[in-house]
């Protein structure tokens, strides 16, 4: 069995952005239309949003958006993003290769040096071909690629199958690509999560190393763990059966098919089973504690959660420095968040320190990696 380190490590994230008054102007025009039509037809009326509300309920001030145009058009709520033909490249393997090249350039390597990608997003462009396969084409990368996906776990879902498979020999160098374009599959009109995601890219980079070979500044992976739990409480139907259940299969209700979440209820399950998984992860590995842990990079999902779940782990709040937290201004770039936390808060961990990548999300999920800098 190999040892096994993660020696590269590539984000994107797109230029454009949206503030919570943004997105609350936009989202409260649509809710006066909207009201004014269902009172004359004697619907329950819509509540409005705020700044505020998005703030406290999720911590989140701003988010990165693939494409403005539309989304805050209260006509259309939707980015407005032209389809491509089939002989051009996806907008998602665009975009996984942006973050991909720049892990490769961290880790020093070559496109041709990986022999596996796995893009592991929670959402996908399309069914086939796979996003993977597109992106070894475009990169010019040996071997093989796949997708695969488990909610906002994706990335370290990915991670888990990519050390496997290079401690065991199989691959060589695996190329971990996380693009999410999440804006695409989210309904703006929903109250519970219309301010909640943003879109971003992370990559990472999986190779072996010599029994007696030391990288320093790189991360080698201890081990890994994934958890799932089934939950409807963060779901999605929209999917290859969706327009069979229509009257008309060729008018397909979109909106009721999109990303919902009841948000009392996963804040409190994911809560407890995050703080169960970490602490019991890490009594694994010689009785590790979470006092044993330099750094945290945790899933971006809602500031309040995190800092409920390591509160319950050590008995008391930590902060930035311990935990480091991007949400504020990314918003929940579902399994890109924790990557991006890694990406910007691990040059300054000394040799021998523990860190932990730790992600959860709609299944429900929980994946985990245990590093130690070299």
């Amino acid at each position: 069995m190999h040892r096994v380190i993660i020696s590269g490590i590539g984000v994107k994230i797109p230029e454009a952005s949206i503030s919570n008054e943004e997105l609350v102007e936009s989202f409260n025009i649509w809710v006066d239309r909207e009201n004014a039509r269902r009172e004359q037809a004697g619907e329950e009326l819509l509540r409005k949003s705020d700044p505020a509300f998005i703030l406290h309920a999720s911590g989140v001030k701003k988010r990165h958006v693939i494409e403005r145009e539309g989304i805050l058009d209260p006509t259309r709520m939707a980015p407005r993003i032209p389809a491509r033909p089939d002989d051009a490249l996806s907008l998602e393997a665009e975009f996984g290769i942006a973050s991909a090249r720049r892990a490769l350039d961290h880790a020093r390597l070559e496109p041709h040096d990986i022999d596996l990608i796995i893009c592991s997003a929670s959402h996908h462009q399309r069914p086939y071909p796979a996003i993977a396969i597109e992106m070894q084409q475009a990169m010019g990368t040996s071997g093989i690629g796949f997708d695969m996906g488990l909610g906002c776990s994706s990335a370290l879902a990915g991670l888990h199958v990519a050390i496997n498979m290079v401690r065991s020999g199989a691959h060589k160098r695996v190329l971990v690509a996380t693009p999410e374009i999440i804006t695409g599959h989210l309904n703006f009109r929903d109250r519970q999560t219309h301010f909640i995601f943003g879109d971003a890219s992370a990559s990472m980079v999986v190779e072996a190393i010599g029994e007696n070979e030391t990288r320093p500044g790189r991360f080698e992976v201890r081990d890994t763990r994934m958890w799932t739990q089934l939950s409807s409480n963060i779901r999605t139907n929209l999917g290859y059966m969706t327009r069979t259940a229509q009257e008309d299969p060729y008018n397909v209700d979109m909106e009721g098919n999109l990303i919902k979440q009841v948000g009392n209820k996963v804040f409190k399950e994911v809560t407890v089973a995050g703080h169960r998984f970490i602490v019991d992860f890490l009594a694994e590995h010689g009785g590790l504690t979470p006092d044993d842990i330099r750094r945290f990079w945790l899933h971006q999902a809602n500031a309040r959660m995190n800092a409920m779940i390591l509160k319950l782990a050590f008995g008391h709040e930590v902060g930035h420095d311990r935990a480091p937290m991007v949400l504020d201004r990314l918003g929940n770039t579902a399994g890109a968040g924790a990557v991006i936390a890694f990406q910007e808060n691990h040059a300054d961990m000394k040799a021998g320190e523990y860190g932990l990548l730790c992600a959860f999300g709609a299944g429900y999920s929980i994946g985990g990696a245990l590093l130690r800098m070299m």
